[in-house]
């Protein structure tokens, strides 16, 4: 054993013990000329740069400037036709793509806004003695039907009449209403069928057959506070709809109120641009906010930015088996909304944007060659309804010569989601 200790001691030392300038260098590996690491060879597609040609000729007919036009079309690492891609435009609308991204990336599609709702004093053969408190914590579509559905909810709980005020926090919001007193008027009516009037019985008579009727008199006024009083009892917590559903209504309909609200909630329209950026990995001067909706010629995005977003929220979903055909409205399954009145290729998806001066339309069209095309044209110039027409011819132009997929609308329309669904409210026994 000894021995071998020796033997092993003798040859480290020969090894090791050798002049430095005896020693064989190291052969340099260049990792980085090896293909893991080289970015893939950025190839525009002929078909499509012409017909994108002939779609900007045809603008210049017109007398519209070309360098107010942006376009930006790819699939994958290809960009397959561009004109001002990389230059941050007018994008109205759009906006709320990068406000869906924001949102999608801080909470996740499957999270729902809280609303909780206290009680002062004590509860007394269905009389709350003290006040009701509402404290909101940012839902964007608290409508109606979720009002009637909590009404029933403290019905349940044999609560018919608040001796004292409404107390509303600032983060509560009612019919997109921001103002919170005003937030918490609303509320009140929508809680007593006796103050209903014909707008409430409308969205009620849409609720499923059977739902009560609730009736919550509150005796005095609507209050705004900041804080939740220390002797306040939770008695019911209201979860709002998916986060994914919500993004859905809000851009099958391009809510403007529900973008700003959501971007207010994520920290303001800077907070959004720059986690899009970041998010999306494109250069953060490709994008420019004023707002969470996209209202003012103010808020600029590029058009390749907007295609990045894009894409960017389909590797978010992904792992809930979802994609952006979920969030945004499409041709061929949506009836209602923005999509109306388009005549688009069926299974496009898209997201629309419309100001005085600009007219947008981006998205995503899967196709069995090429993969997922995310596509974006912003253009700028008082002829929206001729530019809208453009934008459908260009995109029927393309899809022509693309093998499309069979029309998989996706998740939308088989989720066991409603509005004043009585199961989201969980009553505190």
């Amino acid at each position: 054993m000894v021995d071998l200790i020796a033997l092993s001691l003798f040859a480290w030392l020969n090894i090791w013990g050798q002049p430095q300038n005896e020693l064989k260098p190291l052969e340099f590996f260049p990792w980085h000329k090896t293909a893991i690491f080289m970015i893939p060879e950025i190839k525009q597609d002929a078909v499509s740069e012409d017909i994108v040609r002939a779609y900007l000729e045809d603008l210049d007919k017109r007398n519209i400037i070309n360098n107010s036009q942006g376009v930006w079309i790819q699939s994958g690492w290809n960009t397959l036709a561009t004109k001002q891609g990389k230059m941050p435009l007018p994008a109205a609308s759009l906006t709320k793509i990068a406000t869906t991204l924001a949102a999608l990336d801080k909470w996740g599609s499957k999270h729902q806004f809280a609303t909780n709702i206290y009680s002062t004093g004590k509860i007394e053969r269905g009389v709350v003695t003290g006040d009701l408190i509402v404290e909101g914590n940012g839902d964007p579509l608290f409508v109606w039907e979720e009002a009637i559905a909590l009404g029933n909810a403290l019905n349940e709980l044999g609560i018919r009449k608040i001796e004292g005020d409404l107390l509303i926090t600032d983060r509560f919001y009612m019919n997109y209403q921001h103002n919170s007193k005003k937030a918490g008027e609303l509320l009140k009516q929508g809680l007593d069928f006796n103050l209903w009037q014909s707008e409430i019985t409308k969205q009620y008579l849409q609720m499923p057959a059977g739902t009560p009727q609730p009736e919550i008199a509150i005796a005095r006024q609507v209050q705004s506070i900041k804080d939740i009083p220390a002797s306040a009892r939770l008695l019911i917590t209201h979860q709002s709809l998916p986060l994914g559903e919500v993004l859905r209504q809000m851009n099958i309909y391009s809510n403007n109120k529900m973008a700003q609200m959501l971007a207010d909630s994520l920290g303001g329209a800077k907070e959004v641009a720059k986690s899009s950026a970041d998010i999306a990995n494109f250069p953060p001067e490709e994008i420019e906010l004023i707002n969470g909706s996209g209202l003012g010629e103010a808020n600029r995005i590029s058009p390749r930015a907007v295609c990045q977003m894009l894409m960017a929220i389909d590797r978010l979903l992904k792992n809930d088996s979802l994609a952006a055909t979920d969030l945004f409205p499409t041709a061929g399954r949506d009836l209602v909304g923005t999509v109306q009145n388009r005549s688009l290729p069926t299974g496009t998806t898209v997201k629309t944007g419309t100001l005085d001066n600009v007219s947008a339309l981006a998205g995503v069209i899967p196709t069995k060659d090429k993969g997922n095309v995310y596509f974006s044209i912003i253009n700028y110039g008082r002829q929206y309804q001729y530019f809208r027409q453009q934008q459908d011819w260009l995109l029927n132009e393309l899809v022509a010569g693309w093998e499309l997929m069979p029309h998989d609308f996706g998740l939308a329309n088989n989720q066991d989601w409603f509005l004043g669904d009585p199961r989201r409210n969980v009553v505190v026994r």
